[in-house]
């Protein structure tokens, strides 16, 4: 039976049967010391004089290494494996592209994404979306516990949520369609019938941006909920969802943060402001002044957090009322401030991660609003149809999967938090 290379050390005076790659070979004149790596992690073997035939071997082999587990002064783990047979299930027939057994990744940005496959052998790569993997399992685990549903929207639309921009078109058996920008319009209708709704789905954007923080294709983790009093309960239940993410994360991944030297917390109670208040603390202590109607750029979003990490000790800030032309059509505009919307952006680490807020659930104000965005409300009555027959208040937030990662761990590019990154240049693999 195969053991695994991190349950190695409960079979200590057993001989064993491990399979991997072979992530070290250092052979010396007496003995060779073989370091097997698997899921798990990794296992050392010494091979001393064998009494058996060992077969042509070398680093990323696949193979099957059986063996006395015994104790060991000398090895880091405290054990190693006495190694009594080398079965080959693999070879390697062509130079490696990148190294695997470095303490960090030597190869730069581009030959790592070129070679994904490969590289993301490297422990310390492959720790990037075991973290990855574990917040958005605690993301449905946490709204899953709280009564919300889990659904499936197309990712093939008639048209965008978003009056259009930035979409990739496709030809649908003659007739234009487009790949979805976001699950916008399906999960507002599913309110309609489960009240509390999420999705962790792909969506994509045709923006021609090349940048450190963005790709064309991510992975958003959406929520909508109804019977809710504004926005503020959006906020509360994102609240609620990080720190149980967050727990998650420092419960179950720390030989992950401890490879890639990340902390993660979050404070219980998230400090919320204006955008109003925003533009005032900018412009005063960093003389960054944006016109009156428009969002704040990255260097506002890493000041503002600077400010909010001095003053309130959190490395989150959640800027709510943000103005009508920063936000899409179907944001509840906020009649206590003429102008502004119940929409709102959570900032983390200096990086926008989420975009929320209470949505419009009246037919007639959401019909007019179209209109107000020079949109033309025939293009939408697949949407606009189920609010003419009774929608609760209600709203919901999107999180980018791959930027909460990239801020939680520190990574400087959102390539570095993408499995396979989609931009401008890459296509493939």
């Amino acid at each position: 039976m195969r053991i695994l290379a991190k349950d190695a050390v409960n079979h200590i005076g057993e001989e064993i049967t491990l399979e991997g790659w072979i992530h070290n070979l250092r052979e010396l004149p007496e003995f060779s010391f073989i370091v097997l790596r698997d899921r798990t992690g990794t296992v050392q073997g010494i091979l001393e004089k064998p009494d058996f035939e060992v077969p042509q071997i070398g680093n990323e082999y696949v193979i099957r290494m059986k063996g006395n587990c015994v104790k060991s002064e000398i090895a880091k783990a405290g054990f190693e494996i006495k190694i009594t047979g080398i079965e080959v299930l693999s070879k390697v027939v062509d130079e490696l592209p990148t190294q695997i057994n470095k303490k960090n990744p030597v190869e730069h940005l581009d030959r790592l994404l070129d070679y994904r496959y490969f590289s993301l052998r490297h422990p310390k790569l492959a720790a990037v979306f075991k973290v990855q993997s574990c917040i958005s399992r605690g993301f449905r685990e946490y709204l899953s516990s709280q009564e919300f549903t889990e659904i499936h929207t197309p990712k093939i639309v008639a048209s965008g949520t978003e009056g259009g921009a930035n979409l990739f078109k496709v030809d649908y058996f003659g007739r234009p369609a487009y790949l979805a920008q976001s699950p916008q319009f399906y999960k507002q209708m599913m309110v309609g019938v489960f009240e509390r709704v999420f999705e962790v789905a792909p969506v994509f954007r045709a923006e021609p941006h090349n940048t450190s923080r963005h790709v064309n294709e991510y992975t958003s983790l959406d929520f909508e909920m109804g019977y809710i009093k504004d926005e503020n309960d959006i906020m509360d239940m994102e609240e609620a969802v990080l720190q149980y993410v967050v727990g998650l994360v420092n419960e179950t991944c720390q030989a992950e943060l401890e490879l890639l030297g990340a902390k993660v917390s979050i404070p219980t109670k998230i400090p919320r402001m204006r955008m109003t208040e925003v533009h005032e603390i900018l412009e005063k202590k960093y003389k960054i002044k944006y016109p009156q109607g428009f969002d704040i750029d990255p260097e506002g979003e890493r000041a503002i957090c600077e400010y909010v990490q001095k003053e309130a000790g959190s490395e989150f800030v959640f800027i709510d009322g943000y103005p009508i032309e920063a936000r899409p059509m179907y944001t509840m505009p906020d009649l206590e401030h003429p102008g502004d919307t119940r929409g709102f952006d959570l900032i983390y680490r200096g990086m926008e991660i989420t975009t929320g807020g209470q949505r419009i659930h009246g037919f007639d104000m959401l019909v007019d609003n179209i209109r107000k965005f020079k949109c033309n409300p025939d293009d939408f009555t697949f949407y606009t149809d189920v609010f003419k027959y009774g929608m609760p208040p209600h709203g919901g937030l999107a999180i980018g999967l791959e930027r909460i990662t990239c801020q939680m761990l520190g990574l400087k590019n959102i390539r570095e938090g993408t499995l396979f990154p989609r931009d401008l240049d890459r296509l493939t693999p």
